[in-house]
């Protein structure tokens, strides 16, 4: 995985600040080997953990680039074979994009805003919000925040590079206890509702949730995320063919999805990479939808869709 906003810093790994000397980081770098190597007990996982944050700040030069590293954009979008040639390259005038509706990023950017303000404390100016020491230092729901607006950002680009054939609308009102949808995307194979996160960590699937050490025990996003598509549905009177959960590339081994249960959607997780093939070919012995259906769902749609407020 590449470095995200919400995953433990290196110096959180190492258990040392960030003002830490160089002798400090040695020691404190040399007994984490000696606590964690599997040869005297210890955990494979957190072995690699500890040398990898070594090899990022071990040195006064990857410190340095390390510590100038900014989160205020997001990664650029990876693309796999299915992506169109305009998300593969430039674009140019006569591209032939998505249409974009919404805000992607929108709400999850002033909630990241508005904590770091609240964290600061009150009178304190704040003069870039997206300074490198801030993000490090600050607590990690603070820090999810940021990687969340960043990981719906690079779904939205690669969404836009589609094609005129679909349709994207990104924070979306669902008008119940779920705030929003991050993404709902209507093309030739289907609907589908998206859910872009990062939580900085590895993911699995288990007992019909994800988990994962960076996500707190008491989230349930997939939960979170049925109940958002769920009222929409209502709301609409629309049905998804499927809902996305996408996450960066590294934090799934491969896709994973939950048994179809009566005649609610498919809910499939997958690496950010996968995405594109997904939207354009949709799954497995899935039934593909009529440009007549398209059309039609579109007009339903972009009726009834509210945005949340930003």
């Amino acid at each position: 995985m590449q470095d995200s906003p919400a995953a433990s810093t290196p110096y959180e790994v190492l258990g040392v600040s960030p003002t830490a000397t160089d002798d400090e980081l040695r020691r404190a770098y040399r007994l984490l080997l000696r606590q964690t190597h599997p040869d005297v007990g210890g955990s494979a996982i957190k072995f690699h953990a500890v040398q990898l944050a070594w090899e990022r700040i071990g040195s006064p030069e990857n410190r340095a680039a390390y510590d100038r590293r900014r989160f205020d954009a997001p990664e650029p979008a990876t693309t796999d074979a299915y992506a169109a040639p305009s998300a593969r390259g430039p674009a140019t005038k006569s591209s032939l994009k998505t249409r974009m509706h919404g805000h992607p990023g929108g709400q999850a950017r002033l909630r990241y805003l508005d904590l770091v303000r609240e964290w600061a404390g009150r009178g304190t100016v704040i003069d870039d919000p997206y300074a490198p020491a801030l993000i490090r230092s600050a607590p990690k729901l603070v820090r999810h925040c940021l990687a969340k607006a960043l990981a719906e950002e690079a779904t939205a680009q690669l969404v836009a590079n589609l094609g005129i054939g679909f349709t994207a609308w990104h924070d979306i009102d669902t008008g119940g206890q779920t705030d929003k949808l991050d993404h709902i995307i209507l093309g030739p194979a289907g609907l589908f509702g998206v859910l872009s996160e990062d939580w900085g960590s590895p993911m699995q699937l288990r007992r019909g949730e994800l988990v994962g050490d960076e996500l707190p025990e008491e989230d349930r996003p997939i939960h979170q995320f049925e109940d958002a598509a769920r009222s929409l549905t209502r709301a609409l009177k629309v049905r998804f063919t499927a809902l996305i959960v996408v996450l960066p590339d590294g934090a799934l081994d491969e896709a994973v999805s939950l048994p179809k249960r009566g005649r609610r959607p498919m809910i499939i997780a997958i690496p950010r990479s996968r995405l594109v093939g997904v939207l354009r070919d949709g799954l497995v012995g899935m039934e593909r939808g009529s440009f007549e259906k398209v059309f039609e769902l579109r007009s339903t749609l972009q009726n009834g869709i509210r945005f949340v407020t930003t």
